[in-house]
């Protein structure tokens, strides 16, 4: 089992709040390019949008092996077997 350090956790934190600032960034740069057009299916256009590549790169951290990549996400190893064929990446 791996210990965290509390640099660590620090660490963690801030990728997640680069993340969220980006999403953040990128979503008011959306609305502000649609310049008053109506826009619908916007969830599911984020969450493919953002989990593709981070698919992709948990798979290469985790060499390939599903079960292994799964453990990482948190997610059953049949829901990213799913995840992995919506996006062409089985």
């Amino acid at each position: 089992m791996q210990h965290r350090t509390k640099s660590d956790t620090r660490s963690e934190s801030s990728r997640e709040n680069e993340l969220a600032l980006t999403v953040r960034k990128v979503m008011r740069q959306y609305f502000k390019d649609l310049d008053g057009e109506k826009a619908s299916g916007i969830y599911s256009m984020v969450v493919a949008a953002i989990e593709k590549p981070m698919l992709e790169v948990v798979m290469l951290q985790a060499e390939g092996k599903q079960t292994r990549a799964a453990e990482l996400l948190g997610l059953n190893r049949n829901t990213l077997r799913k995840k992995l064929q919506q996006h062409g990446l089985d």
